[in-house]
């Protein structure tokens, strides 16, 4: 029995602690502790105390407790695992936002952009000071800013700057990420609140004003609109000869004769008074036509000829991505309408010049046998979807690297300053992902494909990390002032997101709700976001947080490697 006992702790001891003979040469001991902290890590993140939860974050806090009891990587294999994981994290991030980076700046984008960049600039500053009103080194308070904004690709480009730098990594940077994370998720949503309260926000009020701006920055989405067709000065003419004339962007998809006869209307369609039109617009154009063409109906279409049928058609035959519309010639060869184009959930006016993309859905209208002929041209094959395009992702982590990697030179720096694995990859995703069309490459991926690549690689990114800083993380927040970076770190959270959110509703008024969003998205803050949405009951504190998050990303990222390469 006592051998037994022995037998298997010796045996629990060779699978944590590691053993050549057992493991093989240590990589499948390495791959099972990653594994292992991973799953729990996980579990541990699907915990919420009063409604909050610190997510995947819990993997780093188990790959320190692992580390700490002396259950690690092999050496290399944790330096190659850690910056792969980082690069698909970031990779995907920029595939994501990248679509939406360049137009955030459009409209109201500009206002709470500026905001966002204002609190990042605030936590630097205050980062700053507290770097030069005590002892900590500036690689520790650049890990204290990052996780005090919950920032984890910011503290991966700090890591990869330093090292870069200096040849070695330095664990204090992780160490002081994880002790100001947890307070760092707190204290975002505590401002929130604190705001509320300081303006004593009447949420009922504020949800209506919101939804107002919602629907009158509207106007490049697509709506329907039923006319009965009285112009003197226009009746006899054709479609195309309306539209010169007119000057706005609509597409007319069916007219009612006056005998009851609905028909597709084409470039030659002649038109007549009172005609009924079914014309598809932006919502900003909407009144403007209806001005010019006649009197708003209300009309069935559906019931009216059931010759006619609408259907939205993908595509997905990658030959199509980057052309226009009018260079599909689908009216033209088959006779049949596109009135809309649904691209990421969002209507467009079906505009000649609108380029297409793999995963767009044109809304058809024609006979049932012409629709099918259209559906062969432009593919409408789910399956084609879902399948990932690999060579985007892997041609533009190459890119990625390359642009990182190359040295840039800037007057009274001694050291030459590259982007990094973080900065790189990060920068090339979303230019590939925003102009890839353009030249023909499909950038097209499924949600839940670039969700699956993110979540990977930043579970294998804060397993890494974890298991890489915990030998000394008890040791250093005991006895080596650790506490008090849970203040500084709290102070770099609290004060920006405070001072900009006031200046944001008594100088600028902006709408608490969309205030929401953007204190969350300028911390990139996934839980405080969902706080957001719960408190308001609506997406609005979405459309705040999606605005102001890639530009936000990019900074974090980049002020993180400026501050190693400035003051290290």
């Amino acid at each position: 029995m006592h051998f037994d006992i022995l037998y298997v702790m010796n045996l629990i001891s060779e699978l944590f602690f590691g053993n050549d003979a057992f493991w093989g040469g240590g990589v499948a001991h390495s791959v099972f502790i990653l594994a292992l902290v991973i799953a729990i890590g996980i579990v541990l993140g699907k915990i919420k105390i009063a409604g909050i939860s610190l997510g995947v974050t819990w993997i780093l806090f188990v790959g320190i407790a692992f580390s700490h009891f002396g259950m690690t990587l092999n050496e290399h294999l944790i330096h190659f695992m850690k910056e792969f994981g980082l690069i698909l994290f970031v990779y995907s991030i920029g595939l994501q936002v990248g679509p939406g980076f360049f137009s955030s700046f459009k409209k109201g984008g500009i206002k709470l952009n500026l905001l966002a960049t204002a609190i990042v600039a605030f936590g630097v500053i205050t980062t700053i000071v507290i770097y030069l009103l005590t002892d900590i080194p500036i690689t520790t308070m650049v890990g204290i800013l990052s996780g005090a904004v919950t920032n984890t690709p910011g503290l991966g480009a700090a890591q990869q700057a330093y090292s870069d730098m200096t040849g070695f990594d330095d664990p204090n940077i992780a160490t002081g990420y994880a002790v100001a994370y947890p307070l760092g998720v707190i204290g975002i949503i505590l401002t929130i609140i604190l705001i509320r309260y300081i303006f004593r926000v009447n949420m009922s009020k504020e949800e209506s004003n919101a939804l107002e701006i919602q629907e009158s920055n509207a106007g490049a989405t697509a709506q329907r609109l039923s006319l009965n067709f009285q112009n003197h000065a226009l009746d006899g003419k054709t479609v195309e000869e309306i539209q010169d004339l007119v000057n706005r962007n609509f597409v007319i998809s069916r007219v009612r004769r006056k005998d009851g006869h609905v028909e597709i209307a084409g470039p030659d369609t002649v038109l007549h008074n009172g005609e009924d039109l079914l014309i598809v617009t932006s919502t900003a154009d909407a009144d403007a036509i209806a001005a010019f063409l006649g009197e708003e109906v209300k009309l069935e279409w559906l019931h009216m000829d059931t010759a006619l049928i609408s259907r939205r058609i993908l595509i997905t035959k990658p030959e199509l991505n980057g052309k226009h519309l009018s260079q599909l010639q689908i009216k033209s060869g088959f006779g049949v309408n596109i009135t809309r184009v649904n691209r990421a959930g969002v209507d467009l006016v079906a505009r000649p010049a609108l380029q297409m993309q793999m995963g767009d859905k044109l809304t058809v209208v024609g006979t049932p046998n012409a629709i099918k002929e259209v559906e062969k041209i432009l593919g409408n094959s789910l399956k084609r979807l879902d399948a990932p395009n690999l060579f985007v992702i892997f041609i533009g982590i190459f890119l990625g690297v390359l642009l990182g990697s190359l040295p840039i030179a800037f007057p009274g720096i001694p050291q030459p300053v590259k982007l990094g694995l973080a900065g790189g990859p990060l920068i090339v995703s979303i230019l590939i992902s925003r102009f890839g069309p353009k030249y023909k490459l499909v950038t097209y991926t499924t949600l839940s494909a670039n969700l699956m690549l993110r979540e990977v690689g930043i579970a294998i990114f804060l397993a890494c990390v974890g298991l890489g800083a915990g030998e000394g993380f008890v040791e250093t927040v005991v006895n080596g002032g650790g506490y008090m970076w849970v203040l500084y770190g709290f102070i770099i959270t609290v004060l920006p997101l405070l001072i900009v959110g006031i200046l944001g509703r008594l100088i600028f008024k902006v709408n608490y709700l969309t205030l929401m969003g953007l204190l969350a998205g300028a911390t990139t803050d996934p839980p405080a976001l969902a706080y957001a949405n719960e408190t308001a009951g609506n997406d609005v504190p979405s459309v705040g947080y999606a605005t102001v998050y890639p530009l936000t990303m990019f900074l974090r990222v980049l002020s993180a490697q400026l501050l190693i390469l400035f003051l290290a």
